[in-house]
């Protein structure tokens, strides 16, 4: 990203005084093959090399520097920093521009410029120069991301991306949107971030995701500017995940029936208990979160005190999570009589031992679970409740909503 304001350095360098070339000069490896016509010795070269850079203390390291060479033609660049260490570019074919490569440059440092062009007449020009780089004030780095890098889920599982500082204004938020890319090996619907916080994101497309997809995200934030501030992002990185087959297991609280379709196709189904009056499951589309063989239940993590009549305490076996206040999809010995024809839990699904073991075998992380049947409403941000939103919702949070 530029610099707004920056006035334009042209270079006009003395020439290197080199007697007159004649007939066909073959340049360097560096630059192409030109036609020069002869000159007398002394006389000074018309090339002109530009750049924008040079003499600058502020360059950006998220754009390529550029030389252009101007009555002439690019011969050889060398742009090297601290140590010696040279950075990578290329003149193009003409001769007419040198580009070094965009994310070749560090912060806050010094680069010496030296360039060679000669003109129609084959004389010769040299300038040397430098420039440095900008020095953040701060940087901005993403702490953590998830899915975790190689993992296999669901096709209901947003990207999470957390922060490790806080990104406030539309502007620094765009940017940072605008550099977070997601692609799909699978051709996956639209998608867009939506912000959830000041350092979180979830990035979630219209429609589930593409089963067996390898997603990539490529975190492409070095160098970027966050707004009009002097905070910028400090390195790029990338992380990828896979989808699984598109796991749906529709629960049907007022039929007490669970249908589980794998791509499309039924593949289980199963009598289930859910939450009794008072304690109804909430309705809506969840994703489930975290997968146990088995776990202690104690209504007094809810609350509910040890002399309360709704007071337990139960093993349950092959639990999977699909909200953050406790429910569960979950094998249920002790309601076996009442699954498929009455709800009697505490708000969880219960299932037979079997089903739920056939669950937990086969289920990922992020698989979707869709609960109808309820009067009690699903609550945003009690687990993943991304596709719960609407899609014009989700845009809401969103900086490039007007993009979308």
């Amino acid at each position: 990203m530029g610099q707004a304001g920056r006035t334009v350095v042209r270079v006009r360098a003395v020439a290197a005084g080199a007697a007159a070339v004649a007939a066909i000069v073959a340049v360097s490896a560096c630059g192409p093959a030109l036609r020069l016509s002869t000159s007398p010795s002394g006389t000074q070269s018309s090339a002109t090399i530009d750049a924008p850079v040079l003499g600058q203390t502020d360059v950006a390291v998220d754009e390529p520097v550029v030389l252009t060479a101007e009555d002439g033609w690019l011969t050889s660049v060398s742009v090297t920093g601290p140590k010696g260490v040279v950075v990578a570019g290329a003149i193009s074919e003409d001769g007419a521009t040198w580009t070094s490569a965009s994310t070749s440059l560090a912060f806050g440092t010094t680069y010496r410029v030296k360039a060679d062009a000669v003109d129609s007449r084959g004389v010769p020009t040299t300038t040397q120069s430098e420039f440095t780089t900008l020095t953040p004030t701060r940087l901005l780095r993403v702490a953590s991301v998830t899915p975790a890098a190689d993992a296999v889920v669901g096709v209901g599982m947003p990207i999470t991306v957390t922060l490790d500082r806080a990104v406030a204004g539309q502007a620094a938020r765009a940017a940072v949107e605008r550099n977070l890319i997601v692609t799909s090996s699978v051709p996956a619907a639209p998608g867009a971030w939506s912000w959830q916080s000041d350092t979180v994101l979830q990035y979630r497309p219209q429609t589930y995701w593409p089963a067996n997809s390898t997603i990539l995200v490529a975190a492409n934030l070095r160098g970027v500017r966050l707004g009009n501030s002097d905070n910028y992002g400090a390195k790029d990185e990338t992380y990828t995940f896979r989808t699984a087959d598109a796991m749906i297991i529709n629960v049907d609280a007022a039929k007490h029936r669970m249908t589980v379709q794998v791509n499309g196709k039924t593949v289980r189904t199963a009598g289930i208990t859910t939450g009794k009056s008072g304690f109804e499951t909430r309705s809506g589309i969840k994703v489930i979160m975290t997968r146990e063989v088995s776990r202690v239940m104690d209504a007094a993590s809810g609350g509910t005190d040890h002399s309360d009549p709704e007071y337990y305490r139960v093993t349950a076996p092959y639990a999977m999570r699909i909200t953050n206040s406790g429910e569960f999809l979950h094998g249920a010995p002790w309601s076996t009589g009442s699954q498929g024809s009455a709800n009697v839990s505490h708000g969880c699904v219960g299932m037979s031992v079997t089903n739920a073991k056939w669950l937990y075998d086969n289920t990922h992380l992020g698989d979707v679970v869709v609960v109808t049947g309820t009067s009690r409403q699903q609550d945003l941000g009690n687990g993943i409740t991304v596709w719960n939103e609407s899609w014009a919702d989700w845009l809401k949070g969103s900086a490039l909503a007007s993009s979308h």
